[in-house]
């Protein structure tokens, strides 16, 4: 290891020089790891050189594709990492973080080629920290990065580059890490420009899951992660899974594949015992080789062209860990703080027992098409994933979202005493106790543990019409527009309205501090009733917050929201329906003090009233609030003392980024029956600075004429639902989905826009005119598109998709429907 380059190049980007434009992205002191000795050339290889047709019609390569070259030519390229300012140009991002990042990553590559425990313990986070930001550098990594959105200035990809640092590092270091050796080798290891090097045995360099600028996914249970270390060791990094079992499914994900957590290692576990011999090393060479985007380098130029003749999944017999070595991973871990507090952690990072009523049994033989579908939404295979491919199918080995929402139903029955009796909701109110809201917490936190991947549970972008709806989380709210919603966008999904008392502070908790929540539990009670008969049958999807189970994604969320409302005026935040909300919540919060309270306070408020006008005043108050369904009539003292603060929640949820982000994760378009929510999507819609263009004009003209009847009970939105006069909003919203979908490939087709206008019509007349006659209660609305060429794209929720390793979403939003309650005139 050269430590004087790594000084010299420090130098150079601290002395206030012109911007270093050259960037290197193979660092100079790492390339010298691969020198021969007493050489200080490599054997550089242009895997691709450029070539050039002549007239006859033959294609000659220009220059040399191998060359012997010095560090300082080798692996950079002009303004990789520079940024723009007009005409001013930065090197800040190569001068000062990767200038620091190489100052450490050389001291830790160093350490880790030596034999000590110590400095292994010492540098263990660097070495991850800089193997990670080494894998995005390279131009393969950055334009892997670029794929990832639909469109990055040079500036903005500098900004997403730094925004995903050390998305790697916890799966890698909790899997089984070795190095191993070329010292009895005559063949050493080489190097590439793209030198951090995915192996998936069932991933060849022509499979689509590899091909430019892919690699196979960390996550993937047989992804090895190679990293040359110099010419005479390199790091292999093996998922524990399929090191303890190699026949696992390959190209299934690990347990627990979640970036951005803490996690508890051994930092002096690596194996180290095995030294390779020459075919050993060539197989690691050809895996660089593959893997390369254009250059490959060497100490010796021979070492430059393994073998390439074998099957490529045969390169996994040198690459697994030795099995009598894998002891020191795996197990369970148990670590006591000064503080008493005792840390547990299993074999993949859960800092929790598996809840084994989660679970679902593999089935033992395929699926028949009239059998119920394994994915848990109550509906026959051949009408459910029969036809999706595996990848896009919810999970199977686990309780489905539906089916836990049915397992919290039923719980719910029992903890009110409704399974063993009727009751009414009067009774239900008045025997409501802190244990009933202690145990109902406890019940939901039961069924959505930290370990949750509630994207392998979420329906994936399969062609089914789906909405998110975004708005008032409230039970006086939700049936006005939400539910009729389904009819006509199909399957919508809604944020469930119980919080997950684990991710609270215990002074807001409803397991530590319930009586706070007495107002709260009947709301999300009354609301979770209102949904259920939908959710049962299909037509909604109640889906715990996202942020529940990953901190880094919710620490993130916010910070990207309180940079995005800067500015903003708070009022437009402000609606009629909203404040009335607000308001009759606030006024059961004064009506749930307690009577003696009560008391005190309408002597101060009605000093002239004597004690039995104000005792008269304060029955009718009582009167009122048994007639409130959502006023609490509970009557035990206050846990915590009568003067106990009431929590009264305002949801409007999800929030703009995790609207967009549940949208692009399942294929969905928005609904929001909320201005302000519909005023930050606007604002998105302007983002950067453009004109935007409408994708189907025609239709959304013919939605915006149109005045739409939402019936206001589950029980008739379930009776419509089997209807066939609404099946045709549902075709329509799928075809007009994939079309705007599709759009920038294929071009705008006037005569698919016309008829899709037109379906919409013949839909519309008869389905209203069916609502008419059905003799419900109904509310009027009238409904704004908005169908955007490119869509709806915000690359802060394309960057929340690719930490939680989000794999089959969409790269924008393409449809948001804003619904708009027809103010009836005095």
């Amino acid at each position: 290891m050269d430590l004087q380059l790594v000084a010299r190049e420090r130098r150079y980007k601290s002395v206030g020089m012109s911007p270093t434009r050259n960037n290197h992205y193979v660092p100079r002191w790492y390339q010298a790891g691969f020198f021969e000795p007493g050489r200080n050339t490599l054997a550089y290889f242009d895997l691709t050189p450029p070539q050039k047709a002549l007239d006859d019609g033959r294609i000659v390569t220009i220059g040399k594709s191998l060359i012997h070259w010095p560090t300082t030519q080798c692996f950079q390229q002009k303004d990789l990492y520079s940024t723009f300012f007009g005409t001013f140009v930065s090197d800040e991002i190569e001068r000062r973080l990767f200038g620091d990042v190489d100052a450490k990553g050389a001291q830790a590559v160093r350490a880790f080629c030596e034999n000590d425990p110590g400095k292994w313990h010492e540098h263990f986070q660097t070495l991850f920290q800089y193997i990670d930001v080494q894998k995005i550098r390279t131009p393969k990594g950055l334009d892997w990065l670029k794929a990832q959105y639909p469109a990055l200035t040079q500036n903005d990809l500098m900004f997403e580059m730094q925004g995903i640092r050390s998305m790697h590092c916890t799966i890698w270091a909790e899997g089984v890490r070795e190095i191993v050796t070329a010292d009895d080798s005559e063949i050493k290891f080489i190097t590439s420009d793209h030198p951090v090097t995915i192996y998936n045995h069932a991933v060849p360099p022509d499979a689509a899951l590899g091909a430019y600028p892919l690699d196979p996914s960390i996550a993937l249970k047989a992804s090895q992660t190679l990293f040359p270390l110099s010419r005479d060791f390199c790091l292999i990094l093996t998922n524990l899974e399929y090191a303890q079992n190699p026949d696992a499914n390959p190209l299934e994900k690990r347990t627990f594949a979640r970036n951005y957590r803490n996690s508890m290692v051994r930092t002096d576990a690596f194996i180290r015992v095995r030294k390779f011999a020459a075919p050993d090393v060539a197989r690691i060479n050809r895996i660089v080789r593959a893997r390369a985007r254009r250059f490959i380098a060497a100490g010796r130029k021979e070492w430059l062209y393994p073998d390439e003749t074998e099957d490529w999944s045969e390169c996994r017999r040198v690459l697994l860990p030795p099995e009598n070595e894998l002891f020191h991973y795996g197990g369970e871990m148990f670590a006591k703080f000064e503080s008493g507090h005792v840390h547990y952690q299993d074999a993949f990072g859960r800092t929790e027992k598996e809840r084994e009523w989660l679970k679902k049994p593999a089935r033992a033989k395929p699926l028949r098409p009239n059998d119920v579908c394994g994915c848990g939404y109550g509906q026959r295979f051949k009408d459910c994933c029969a036809s999706k491919p595996p990848a896009l199918r919810p999970t199977w080995t686990e309780r489905s979202i539906r089916e836990r929402n049915i397992m919290f139903y039923n719980a719910l029955e029992h903890v009110l005493g409704l399974a063993e009796t009727e009751k009414d909701w009067v009774t239900i109110r008045r025997e409501m106790t802190d244990e009933k809201i202690k145990q109902i917490y406890h019940l939901y936190e039961g069924l959505w543990p930290e370990q949750t991947d509630l994207l392998q549970l979420l329906p994936k972008p399969d062609g089914t019409p789906r909405a998110i709806y975004t708005g008032a989380i409230h039970p006086d709210a939700i049936a006005d527009y939400a539910l009729g919603a389904s009819l006509y966008f199909g399957e919508l999904i809604i944020q469930h309205p119980f919080v997950n008392a684990r991710i609270l502070n215990p002074k807001f908790s409803p397991v530590k501090n319930p009586s706070a929540y007495r107002q709260e539990v009947l709301k999300s009670i009354a609301f979770f009733y209102t949904v259920m008969p939908l959710v049962e049958r299909g037509l909604v999807n109640l889906i715990p917050d996202p942020c529940d189970f990953d901190k880094h994604l919710r620490d993130q969320m916010w910070q990207m929201a309180r940079s995005r409302s800067v500015g903003n005026d708070p009022r437009m935040y402000e609606d009629d329906r909203t404040k009335v909300l607000m308001r009759e919540d606030a006024q059961r919060g004064i009506m749930s003090m307690p009577q003696r309270v009560l008391r005190s306070q309408m002597q101060k408020v009605f000093p002239d009233k004597d004690e039995a006008e104000r005792e008269t005043m304060l029955q009718a108050m009582l009167r009122l609030q048994e007639q409130d369904p959502l006023a609490v009539l509970q009557q035990e003292p206050f846990e915590s003392g009568e003067g106990a603060a009431s929590l009264n929640m305002a949801k409007l949820a999800p929030n703009f980024e995790m609207a967009m982000y549940l949208a692009q994760a399942t294929g969905a378009s928005i609904v929001t029956d909320s201005p302000a929510r519909w005023q930050e999507i606007l604002m998105a819609a302007a983002r950067p600075a453009r004109i935007p263009t409408m994708a189907v004009p025609e239709l959304a003209r013919a939605i915006r004429e149109s005045v739409f009847a939402f019936p206001q009970t589950a029980s008739d939105v379930v009776a419509l639902a089997s209807d066939t006069s609404f099946f045709g909003y549902h075709q329509v919203m799928r075809d007009t989905f994939k079309y705007v979908t599709k759009l920038g490939d294929r071009g705008r087709k006037p005569n698919v826009e016309q008829g899709l206008a037109g379906r919409f019509t013949r839909t519309h007349t008869p389905a209203q005119q069916s609502l008419q006659k059905a003799d419900i209660p109904l509310k009027q609305a009238r409904i704004a598109g908005l169908f955007l060429q490119g869509g709806i794209q915000d690359n802060t929720v394309n960057r929340l998709l690719l930490m939680s390793s989000s794999e089959n979403h969409l790269p924008n939003v393409a449809m948001v429907f804003h619904i708009e309650p027809i103010k009836v005139a005095d």
